[in-house]
């Protein structure tokens, strides 16, 4: 067990040196000893986790199949904590459990060298008639409200899941460590969630939650939980566009990779071959990739070209789809067009440079596919809130305060 007041100093140091954390939900010891070698920053033992690894979707643990706590306790005493001993495990609480008592069940779950708790399942999760026949028999949030504040004083670390603002009002007073904006089940792979919100979607409900995180308690760390965003890629766009501060991830380290390396594997052996179907433009040549994979590969072609001339409609002649098929299938994947998403791209790959590098504005510009400065002024002003040079003059002041605060 790692002490919560250690943990904290941990994972405010990841933020402040690599800009974010990374949890990771894992339902075998496989999963959690190579997330661990990658760095992940806390492991959580969850049932959804089980049941990934056993074929199923992770809703299962929602269904009254086995008993979620028992799962989640079996998980972390006999696969992860004998294995894992210097990242932080938390326990997968379903505080709605009736057959427990929330206070002595914590004390066991500390006793057993957990090093915290999650609500997960979360009720939060469940809408309704069925959310609020829970809800009329005393099944509800409030319940996983308590087990934070319980486990706060039990000085356990905390990770609370929440869906709005509301919620992540109540999850601060109780003394949560991290409040981590639920965005729905991992899309992707083929146990992944088929319905899911836009990346753009996500991005303003975090807003509001964050927003909300830093009125009443500033320091408290702000993560995501999946949804829409299952890649890098995706998470760079969060990571630029709101104030995370981190990714918890539980599909998106175990199920999806797992499913691509076996298939790909066991496919290049029959065909006594080896090759790699991950990266979209191998999809794209060799046709083995399903209508998700076009927005992948349009984000990733941005990522890499972002300084060159882009046309959606050149993308589509290379994937061999309609430009009006394309562009419709962008935005409803990710939320925004595609030239409102390849503006604010360049618009924050400007920012960056801007902040580390003596260049000058129009330098920038060129340097992130803008050849008419004052298009590239007034998109800045218009995604920054201020022109680029007074960017670059706001950014020296910051840096003289900070030097002057440290002198």
């Amino acid at each position: 067990m790692i002490q919560r007041e250690e943990i904290l100093r941990r994972l405010r140091a990841q933020v402040n040196i690599n800009g974010h954390i990374i949890g990771a939900a894992v339902g075998s010891g496989m999963t959690a000893k190579y997330t661990a070698m990658g760095g992940a920053d806390f492991l959580m033992a969850l049932s959804a986790g089980k049941y990934r690894v056993m074929g199923r979707s992770s809703y299962a643990c929602y269904l009254c199949y086995a008993n979620s706590n028992e799962i989640a306790m079996k998980l972390g005493r006999e696969e992860l904590l004998p294995m894992i001993k210097d990242v932080p495990v938390l326990f997968g609480l379903f505080a709605g459990d009736p057959f427990i008592n929330l206070y002595e069940y914590l004390k066991e779950i500390k006793e057993s060298g957990f090093s915290g708790i999650v609500n997960f399942p979360t009720i939060a999760m469940i809408d309704g008639k069925f959310g609020e026949a829970l809800a009329e028999e005393g099944n509800s949030y409030a319940r996983e409200i308590e087990a934070i504040k319980l486990a706060h004083h039990l000085d356990l670390f905390t990770v609370a899941f929440v869906i709005d603002e509301y919620q992540t009002e109540q999850m601060i007073k109780a003394g949560a460590d991290i409040i981590c904006a639920h965005l729905g089940l991992t899309k992707g792979g083929f146990l992944g969630a088929k319905k899911y919100i836009s990346i753009d979607d996500a991005r303003k409900i975090t807003d509001s939650i964050f927003l909300r995180c830093n009125q009443l308690r500033p320091d408290v760390i702000k993560t995501i939980y999946s949804g829409p965003a299952n890649t890098p890629i995706d998470m760079q766009y969060m990571y630029q566009n709101t104030a995370c501060q981190g990714y918890i991830g539980g599909s998106a380290f175990d199920r999806i990779p797992s499913e691509r390396a076996i298939l790909n594997t066991i496919k290049a052996f029959k065909s006594y071959g080896g090759f790699d179907q991950n990266d979209p433009m191998a999809k794209l040549v060799n046709g083995n990739w399903n209508t998700g994979d076009y927005v992948e590969f349009v984000k990733q072609y941005v990522k890499e070209h972002y300084m060159k001339t882009i046309r959606l409609g050149d993308l589509a002649i290379v994937a061999h789809v309609s430009y009006s098929y394309l562009s419709t299938r962008f935005k409803k994947e990710v939320g925004c067009s595609f030239t409102e998403y390849l503006v604010r791209f360049r618009i924050n790959m400007a920012r960056e440079i801007l902040s580390k590098e003596r260049i000058s504005c129009r330098e920038a510009a060129e340097r992130v596919g803008y050849t008419d400065y004052a298009q590239f002024s007034k998109m800045f002003k218009k995604y920054s809130g201020l022109t680029p040079s007074d960017f670059i003059s706001d950014n020296i002041n910051t840096l003289k305060n900070k030097k002057d605060t440290l002198i």
